[in-house]
This record gives C-alpha cells, sequence and structure tokens, in this order.
C-alpha cells in the first residue's frame, strides 16, 4: 500500500471515529429502529446561504411556523428558520451522515431545542403538522411527493423549493431567482367549494 493511500485510510478513520464523538446514536424512523443501508435517490447538495435566506423569506416564515425540511441534509434550512425567524424544525434525511453535522451546527447555533433532525423516509413522514416545507429534490421526485403535500398539508400551508418544480400538473404560484438559482412557491389552497 503507498503512504499517501494509507494517510488517507488513516485519516479517513479518524474523521469517522470523531463524528462518534458529536452526538448520540442514529435514530432511525424507516423500520422501527434498525438501520438499512439506502442509496438516495438525490445526492446531498447544499443550499447555498443566500439561496436558503431566499426560500425561507418567500414562504414567510415567522414564529408560529413548524418547517419540515424533506431530504434536509446537514439541516441549513431547519437552522436558519429557527435561527433566523424564531421557527420550529424538523428535517428527515435517508443518508445518516449530513444527519450528524445537522446536529451538531443546530447545538453550534443555539436552536438544539427547536429543531429535530432524524433519519427517515420522506414518503412516510406525516407532513400534518407542518406549516412550510422545504426541498431540494429533482423534479421526478417532486411530482411523485407532489399528492402527499396536496393531501396532507392544511390550507394556507406554504411549500417552496429551491431549483426543482413539480412540472405542469401543479404550477407554482411565484417563481424568484436568486443568482443563478431558481425558487418554486406554492401554498396549499383552502378546500374548494
Amino acid at each position: 500500500m503507498s503512504g499517501s493511500r494509507r494517510r488517507f485510510l488513516v485519516s479517513g478513520a479518524a474523521w469517522l471515529g470523531g463524528c462518534s464523538l458529536l452526538g448520540r446514536g442514529e435514530p432511525t424512523v424507516i423500520t422501527g429502529g434498525e438501520g438499512p443501508t439506502f442509496i438516495p435517490e438525490v445526492p446531498y447538495f447544499p443550499t447555498p446561504e443566500p439561496v436558503v435566506d431566499a426560500m425561507l423569506r418567500l414562504a414567510r416564515v415567522g414564529p408560529e411556523d413548524l418547517v419540515y425540511d424533506l431530504g434536509c441534509g446537514d439541516g441549513r434550512i431547519v437552522i436558519a428558520a429557527a435561527a433566523k425567524y424564531g421557527a420550529r424544525g424538523y428535517g428527515v434525511e435517508i443518508d445518516p451522515a449530513p444527519l450528524i453535522r445537522a446536529r451538531y451546527d443546530a447545538e453550534r447555533a443555539g436552536v438544539a431545542d427547536r429543531v429535530r433532525f432524524e433519519r427517515g423516509d420522506l414518503f412516510r413522514t406525516d407532513l400534518g403538522p407542518a406549516t412550510v416545507v422545504t426541498l431540494y429534490l429533482f423534479e421526478s421526485l417532486n411530482r411523485r411527493l407532489m399528492p402527499k403535500l396536496r393531501s396532507e398539508l392544511r390550507p394556507g400551508a406554504r411549500v417552496v423549493s429551491h431549483k426543482y418544480g413539480m412540472g405542469t400538473e401543479w404550477p407554482p404560484d411565484s417563481v424568484l431567482s436568486v443568482g443563478d438559482a431558481t425558487i418554486y412557491a406554492w401554498t396549499i389552497p383552502g378546500p374548494r367549494r
């Protein structure tokens, strides 16, 4: 084994070992406690901070809101909603690795008492309590999620998505450009009369 490969493996093992010091074990809501390996449908790409702020402003997030981030990655949207807008938040992510960072960053931001992060399947997440749902998923996944959003969210709840819409079946109420990013927003309508 080459020296550079050995150093890489040793540093990787040290980093992983250090991660265990950052917090408790990983709660899993997929299988009631077992931690199977899943390959996420969407790779983890963090949302840039200016886009996070624009998404939360477009969704009119405030202290009365409960913000759900489906596919939350490192939790930056939920943490910003709590730290900057006084909201409560919940992030669900199928990949356990970014959740370590999410919990650590929530502690550092002083909002760990107002946010929660769990490993889980966004299609099995009960969206009923949410007043705002944020997304950074592919359009194909957004479209599969659309019926769940429409049926579980209460009238007036807001949905914002970074980069990808819902297709022609559910056109956005508003679209905002932030640099080279596009943000789509919807409000769940009230019952039809």
